[in-house]
């Protein structure tokens, strides 16, 4: 599949039919989420992933009933990780066991960190909440692109999933993904026109 049928076929799926993906399924599409462009390179998430019927049933309430959680096959909860520090300390490890020069992994890391001083609480979840969304778009078009379905979903509590999924604080849930094979028919897709969008 062309990547522009991709896109113009994907839809938010409401009702999944319950058939559970094959490992190999999801591990194609965590590839693909793996591969996602982020600033610097930190990808400042983790994706919690739940397959467990009895904790989706748990999460309903604070999903707002939406049956997307509890038909789907995974239920991908992103989260945007207030650890920026953290983060940039694996990464120079990383960057490091990657076979990068250490005179050019400091210069790096000190731009890095020079940026992360500057961020309150508040700056790094919305800084994080974006780079998340990067993500969450190579996980809607992957999922397509792999012959399944997706949802991605802002319906939710984010407080009451953390108290569920037991998240320590640095965590937040901040946008869901569902997939599996829908059980509902596309609307036709509605966009404004291209000039409304774009401009010279």
């Amino acid at each position: 599949m062309e990547f522009k049928e991709i896109v113009e076929t994907r839809y938010a799926t409401k009702r999944f039919d319950g058939q559970v993906l094959s490992g190999e399924k999801i591990d194609q599409l965590l590839e693909i989420i793996r591969m996602s462009a982020s600033s610097f390179g930190l990808q400042p998430y983790v994706i919690k992933i739940v397959t467990d019927d009895a904790v989706k049933k748990e999460l309903m309430p604070a999903s707002f009933g939406q049956e997307q959680i509890t038909t789907c096959s995974h239920l991908l909860v992103f989260c945007a990780n207030l650890d920026v520090k953290g983060r940039i300390d694996e990464y120079a490890k990383l960057m490091g066991k990657s076979g990068v020069p250490q005179e050019n992994i400091m210069p790096y890391i000190d731009v890095m960190k020079k940026f992360e001083a500057g961020l309150d609480e508040q700056g790094k979840l919305s800084w994080a909440q974006r780079q998340t969304y990067i993500a969450v778009g190579n996980a809607i078009n992957g999922a397509k692109s792999l012959g399944f379905d997706s949802c991605p979903m802002e319906g939710f509590d984010p407080k009451a999933y953390s108290e569920i999924l037991k998240l320590p604080e640095n965590l937040i849930p901040s946008v869901l993904v569902t997939v599996g094979y829908a059980a509902d028919e596309p609307k036709p897709k509605l966009r404004y026109p291209k000039h409304v969008l774009f401009q010279a």
